[in-house]
This record gives C-alpha cells, structure tokens and sequence, in this order.
C-alpha cells in the first residue's frame, strides 16, 4: 500500500514538475493571468520537483514489498 502511495505522489509531482517547467518558459501559458508565465525561475522549481518525482517513483520500486 506504501509504494502505490509512493508512486501516485512521484506522479503527481512529476506532472506538477513538468506544468511548472511550462508556464515557466512560457510554454504553457494557462491560466493567462498567471504569476508564473514567462518567469525562469519556475523553470528550475519545476525541474526539481519533477526530479523529486522521479526520485520518489524510484524508491517506492526499490523496497521491498
């Protein structure tokens, strides 16, 4: 029951990695009235927590069952 905890969280912060990393470059710029479109640091915000993501993905299928 951990793990899938574990791997629905890497999941969701991979996907709120990745809309960050596009709002940030202005990629995608939804909502419009956004605070975060355009804006590089949101870029790096996003890169790390979608790395925390990842990282989270790959711990739950490390440990044992």
């Amino acid at each position: 029951m951990t793990r899938r905890i574990l791997v629905i969280l890497g999941a969701l912060a991979m996907l709120m990695g990745l809309v960050w990393i596009g709002q940030g470059s202005g990629y995608f710029p939804y909502p419009a009235s956004s605070f975060m479109i355009d804006q590089s640091p949101w870029i790096a915000y996003g890169a790390a927590l979608a790395l925390i993501g990842v990282g989270l993905i790959w711990f739950a299928r490390r440990t044992p069952r």
